[in-house]
């Protein structure tokens, strides 16, 4: 088998790839590298009108999309909840997670978050496609993602016998819910002092 050397890129369909190439500038700073568009499926010589663009996530990571104006309108998965899937791009800090909400929020995008994971934090919001993105940046300790990375076959091979939430890694949650705690407490205290 061939040795994998990362993903090359993971592509999803598009309304208008102006307007997702606009976006995805403007909004998360992706520098926008390749086009290219044919009348036919390269590789099932299909006819099938397309425009596929490609952009660049940092990292090595691009993000690519067709528009397809000859099919049928684009639609999500109605069998699955729409937080389900999703693009998860990773920033520096947590002030860089901070500051894209705000600049999201300021284009007028609806975020949700910051969530805490208790090993990651996040905020969600949509592009104009439909796509839930979530943007996150990584807050867990080695031993912490040690621990996970030690329990996951355990906590696969009772999900697969039971299909219930394991308990291996509760620990997590609880983490997670207490840091939520503290900053609804947070808030409430600055609310009840009039900031």
């Amino acid at each position: 088998m061939a040795a994998l050397k990362g993903i090359h890129h993971v592509a999803y369909r598009c309304r208008d790839a102006k307007q997702t190439v606009e976006f995805y500038r403007d909004v998360l700073g992706m520098e926008f590298t390749v086009a290219f568009a044919e009348d036919h499926v390269p590789s099932t010589g299909d006819y099938d009108p397309y425009m596929h663009v490609f952009l660049d996530a940092g990292g090595g990571n691009v993000l690519a999309f067709f528009e397809l104006p000859e099919q049928p309108g684009m639609d999500r998965d109605r069998n699955t909840p729409e937080w389900v899937q999703h693009i998860a791009f990773r920033v520096e800090g947590e002030a860089d997670l901070l500051s894209a909400k705000a600049s999201a929020e300021a284009k007028g995008l609806d975020v949700l978050g910051p969530t805490d994971h208790g090993i990651f934090k996040s905020i969600y919001f949509f592009d104009p496609n439909g796509h839930r993105l979530e943007l996150a940046v990584n807050t867990g300790s080695e031993a912490e993602m040690a621990e996970l990375k030690r329990v996951a076959p355990l906590m696969l091979e009772e999900w697969s016998r039971t299909k219930k939430a394991p308990q291996h890694a509760a620990w997590l949650h609880e983490k997670a819910r207490a840091a939520h705690a503290a900053a609804k407490s947070r808030l409430g205290a600055k609310s009840r002092l009039g900031e």
